[in-house]
């Protein structure tokens, strides 16, 4: 069963807990759930997950918290599973490293995917000893930007995942670049933005 990887799920909605932890067993994983992240650092520590998702608003310790304990300590890569797509969070996203970043409301069908990616990026559990490395997305672009670009034009226009992701790739090929470099450079304006309104 748990040779698919082992994954640790922080929530603090109890409901989307259980619907993630119980679509990633069915699928053949083994599942390690906490709904606050003291929980889910203790949890890590004892079960060395090989993958972490997490919510980023949560009460006690957040999953920004969790996740920089993760990193540090434990070398364990992680991706977030968050309703929000706001400048700040974006850029905390980017800057901790995250190998994913998926905008609420989601379902099983489409982490699945994501999980399988990365997870099959880390070689042979080796990630404790170097970076985390961007998982692969189409046409070789790292799914991290492309990810976190995809979820601000969700957040910013109101779209659905597909629909965010074809306007990504609209955008892309009208101006002749690559998703991975297209994805960059709409997150690289977002952050200037954030930064002439701080």
């Amino acid at each position: 069963m748990a040779e698919r990887g082992k994954i640790l799920v922080v929530d603090d909605d109890r409901l989307v807990l259980a619907t993630v932890s119980h679509g990633l067993a069915q699928a053949g994983y083994e599942v390690i759930d906490a709904d606050n992240g003291d929980d889910a650092i203790l949890l890590a520590r004892e079960h060395k997950p090989d993958l972490a998702l997490l919510d980023i608003r949560m009460e006690g310790k957040s999953g920004f918290d969790v996740a920089a304990y993760l990193r540090e300590y434990l070398h364990v890569p992680f991706m977030f599973l968050s309703a929000f797509a706001d400048d700040a969070t974006v850029q905390q996203v980017k800057a901790l490293g995250a190998v994913a970043y998926l905008v609420k409301p989601l379902d099983i069908g489409q982490i699945l995917p994501t999980v399988a990616a990365a997870l099959a990026s880390l070689p042979a559990r080796q990630a404790a000893t170097r970076p985390i490395t961007p998982v692969p997305a189409e046409a070789g672009a790292p799914l991290d930007l492309v990810a976190i670009a995809v979820g601000v034009l969700m957040h910013r226009y109101s779209l659905q995942r597909g629909q965010a992701l074809q306007r990504l790739q609209r955008l892309a090929a009208e101006e002749q670049r690559s998703l991975a470099d297209q994805a960059g450079r709409l997150v690289e304006a977002v952050e200037l933005l954030a930064r002439g309104q701080a």
